[in-house]
């Protein structure tokens, strides 16, 4: 697939899509944002993504396409697997694809809004090293972040942050912190905005911070529509100038 079917898929998808919770419908936490958020897939329900990702920096165009599964494995238990294959168009270069890093995660929430005020979460995920040795990291690593959110009326906030740790040494370790501001807009349409940092993720690189903005919208009970942009504001070059997420999300 060329660099600009991707963009034209991706981009038909982001103008329509978006995230979050309806609540005559099963939890949906996390994506599209960079940021998560505490809440679990509803017990004994299913939460599949179909997705594709990217970013744009340096004049290169990175990402991924792939399955996320998770499963709601037990009351506030959320059990997540990531199958993506990466790709890279570099300015410069042989185009690659492969299998990246598979990803293996599990969210438990141990503080409820109803009883604390904020719901709050835990939601450590292991990344597999990768299939192939043009995309993706060799090396495994292991992200353990806390995630918190509030809810009032229309609107919802969450965020948190954590350290990722890489099995290449302290240099491979870095952090991020982000959070998420939505509002359900429509009975169908969710729209949110977010500021997402992740410190240098190794020796010789640069920290980042952006800012996007997300959307979910809701075709029926079992099928929504998810996208986000987002745009550098530091360090953008040789960071991130743009970066997007779409996915179709299947719930049951």
């Amino acid at each position: 697939m060329s660099e600009r079917s991707i963009l034209r898929w991706t981009g038909f998808i982001a103008l329509t899509a978006g995230l979050t919770v309806m609540h005559a419908l099963p939890a949906i936490a996390g994506p599209p944002y960079q940021s998560d958020d505490p809440e679990p897939t509803d017990y004994r329900h299913y939460e599949i993504y179909t997705f594709n990702k990217g970013v744009r920096f340096k004049g290169d165009l990175s990402g991924a396409s792939g399955i996320d599964f998770n499963y709601g494995a037990a009351p506030d238990l959320q059990l997540t697997a990531t199958l993506p294959v990466g790709f890279d168009f570099p300015s410069n270069g042989m185009t690659a694809f492969g299998l990246s890093n598979i990803e293996l995660a599990a969210k438990y929430r141990f503080l409820h809004q109803d009883k604390f005020g904020f719901d709050v979460a835990v939601f450590p995920r292991v990344f597999l090293p990768s299939g192939s040795r043009s995309v993706g990291d060799r090396q495994a690593s292991f992200l353990l972040p806390i995630w918190v959110q509030k809810d009032w009326g229309e609107w919802s906030a969450f965020g948190g942050g954590g350290c990722q740790f890489s099995a290449a040494g302290r240099s491979h370790d870095f952090c991020i912190y982000g959070g998420t501001l939505t509002r359900q807009v429509l009975p169908k349409l969710q729209l949110g905005v977010e500021i997402f940092h992740q410190t240098a993720d190794r020796a010789g690189n640069l920290a980042t911070t952006s800012l996007g903005i997300g959307a979910k919208y809701d075709l029926d009970e079992n099928i929504h529509l998810l996208g986000y942009a987002a745009k550098g504001i530091q360090n953008a070059p040789t960071t991130n100038q743009y970066s997007w997420y779409a996915a179709v999300l299947f719930t049951f």
